[in-house]
């Protein structure tokens, strides 16, 4: 279908890979018929209703389906839901995972990878997610993807990006670890690379100069990196206080990529604002999280896929391969255990280990861990807007801006139709429409 354009207006489009897309007339209304309506704030599904977009706002929310005036567009979801945009707080856009990756970090430069995340960022928004917050890319692409999506030169998500991730010499945000010394390191590692509280500073403040918007630590050891065991801990609480000190100092938020119980507890002390993955996660750490009001990601779908992968002897290293049959089933149980005790949980996939586009599973493996549907549905949608400081979206109400996701049926009785999204719009652009 081709993009149409509301009179009076020239069309200024830009066109995704491969993907049609309609631009909203700033002098007409969008109408969304929709069946249901699920705000992301409240425990009530509206039926039956309108809402009205005018000039990438909500300005209506109306009982009944409104009959458009001349030159106003209506979208018919009167047999599925209509959702706030979803809000993905953990993913990498500028590669993904695949038996090629290792070969990659030789062959790929920071071209390919800007190009990679563009056509990334795409597949993540017709997926139905308007916001994601980026938690690691070495080369700087994502930070340049962020300001060109908000200059309105490519389409995409919001990118909240982190930039370069920081840890200790030789653990997971190394990115020279297992290197044999005959090969000459890409890029300065003086910014990425701490052992002190010092250096951990300048880290962040090299961050804040760079165009991050997010700061993000490795707390422990990886699955994906050549250490020998995902929980040890890599960084110390003197480091991750002083990380999470500047950070503040700056109004960036910290996130904490930690899977030993170890390395979970001293972020939490050290103060940062969210624990990525957790998975080791202990009582201790799950009491420390509710009194500091730490919030945990954690990240099923990506743990499910290199689970899945690792069944494969030859797709991972030797090293990686019991790692990623430890940790995919351990995510889940945590989760549990950690929402039955009060946890705060934030939706995030990890998508780049996961393949972009699919994060939308993450709802179902939620649903499975025991969290119900509709807090599901709030861990991507008002709960990453107010933790992100984003006030404008998050929630389908008046004056909010239209940033929204359509989906077929009724996710609250089957979460898999969060899979098969058949409307989106964000910035008075219609992405996708059923």
């Amino acid at each position: 279908m081709k993009p149409t354009r509301g009179s009076g207006r020239a069309a200024r489009l830009v066109l995704p890979l491969a993907v049609s897309l309609f631009a909203c007339a700033a002098s007409a209304a969008t109408l969304i018929h929709a069946g249901r309506v699920i705000d992301g704030v409240s425990d009530t599904v509206r039926t039956n209703q309108t809402v009205v977009v005018e000039g990438g706002r909500i300005t209506a929310l109306e009982a009944g389906f409104r009959s458009p005036a001349a030159g106003d567009r209506v979208i018919d979801l009167r047999n599925g839901t209509l959702l706030p945009g979803f809000i993905d707080a953990h993913v990498h856009l500028s590669g993904q995972q695949s038996r090629r990756t290792e070969i990659e970090r030789y062959t790929l430069n920071e071209a390919d990878q800007a190009i990679d995340a563009v056509v990334f960022a795409n597949r993540t928004l017709l997926a139905g997610f308007t916001t994601v917050r980026d938690l690691g890319d070495g080369s700087g692409a994502v930070i340049a993807l962020a300001k060109a999506v908000q200059a309105g030169k490519v389409p995409g998500p919001r990118i909240i990006a982190a930039g370069k991730p920081i840890g200790s010499t030789g653990g997971h945000a190394d990115p020279t670890s297992g290197w044999s010394r005959v090969i000459e390191p890409v890029g300065d590692l003086e910014d990425a690379v701490v052992d002190s509280p010092d250096a951990a500073r300048k880290a962040v403040r090299q961050r804040y100069k760079e165009g991050a918007r997010t700061i993000k630590i490795m707390a422990s050891a990886g699955v994906l990196s050549l250490e020998t065991h995902s929980g040890n801990p890599q960084m110390t609480e003197e480091e991750i206080r002083a990380v999470v000190q500047t950070a503040h100092d700056y109004d960036l938020k910290v996130a904490a990529h930690a899977h030993g119980a170890e390395a979970i507890k001293r972020a939490i002390r050290g103060g940062v604002d969210s624990i990525e993955h957790g998975t080791f996660m202990d009582d201790e750490g799950i009491k420390l999280m509710k009194e500091h009001g730490t919030i945990y990601v954690p990240t099923l779908t990506a743990a499910k896929w290199v689970n899945d992968m690792a069944q494969d002897p030859t797709f991972f290293p030797e090293v990686i391969r019991p790692k990623a049959l430890e940790v995919g089933p351990q995510i889940r149980r945590t989760l549990a255990k950690a929402y039955k005790a009060g946890v705060k949980i934030m939706f995030g996939t990890d998508s780049g280990v996961s393949p972009h586009g699919s994060n939308a599973q993450e709802f179902a493996l939620m649903v499975e861990a025991g969290v119900p549907p509709m807090q599901a549905i709030r861990a991507a949608t008002s709960v990453p807007a107010r933790f992100l400081g984003l006030n404008d979206t998050g929630s389908i109400e008046v004056g909010k801006l239209a940033e929204l996701a359509g989906v077929p049926g009724d996710p609250l009785s089957d979460i898999s139709v969060m899979q098969q999204v058949v409307f989106v719009m964000k910035d008075n652009t219609v992405y996708k429409a059923p």
